[in-house]
């Protein structure tokens, strides 16, 4: 069986015969791939991931009622040693507003830098926006309301060294399979060639 890295680095291979490796695996197998990609073939399947079906919110929360956590691992491509690379994604249902989730960043640096609080919408109605992914992860909004049991203190990504990684930064995302999705960061609206990989967990 050939594995994701293989598959992202050909350049006969779409988004569809991706998603069907990536689907056919188990859990653990699945998300171990999804850690071995480099920036370049992150890059490279971000671009093939624009022709995979549009991704939605429910994508990143599926069947879970509000204000329960849904853990995806990730892995990015920021200049660091692989413990500081590899993060977790952590998003829930907004009660009574199905058109937004709220989520937090959770890694080794998080009490360094600080939970990094977002808001994930859709990208409709922003033509520019939706050319980079259906789903923008917005770290220019943060919860404003209840997020579960657990999570740390909902803090502004201007606060502490926070601004460094998360402010003024959005992430926009396309579906790759089931379980999988991938991301590109923008600072403002300046694309930062910087990906990352999320595999959802059920």
């Amino acid at each position: 069986m050939p594995h994701l890295l293989e598959l992202v680095g050909d350049p006969t291979v779409g988004v569809d015969a991706i998603a069907a490796h990536l689907d056919a695996l188990d859990p653990v197998a699945r998300a171990a791939e999804t850690t071995t990609l480099d920036r370049a073939h992150q890059r490279l399947l971000y671009d093939k991931a624009a022709h995979a079906p549009a991704i939605g919110l429910a994508h990143f929360v599926g069947e879970a009622p509000p204000e329960r956590e849904v853990i995806h691992d990730g892995m990015n491509t920021l200049p660091l040693p692989s413990p500081f690379r590899r993060f977790q994604k952590r998003f829930c249902r907004v009660a009574g507003d199905a058109a937004r989730l709220f989520g937090y960043n959770e890694g080794v640096s998080r009490r360094a830098i600080g939970p990094g609080y977002f808001v994930a919408v859709p990208t409709a109605g922003r033509p520019a926006w939706v050319a980079r992914g259906p789903v923008v992860i917005d770290y220019y909004q943060v919860p404003d309301g209840p997020v579960p049991a657990g999570w740390p203190r909902v803090v502004e990504n201007s606060h502490g060294l926070q601004r460094f990684v998360y402010h003024r930064t959005r992430d926009f995302m396309r579906r790759v399979s089931r379980h999988v999705s991938v991301g590109a960061a923008y600072k403002g609206e300046r694309p930062l060639d910087h990906y990352f990989v999320l595999c959802r967990r059920d």
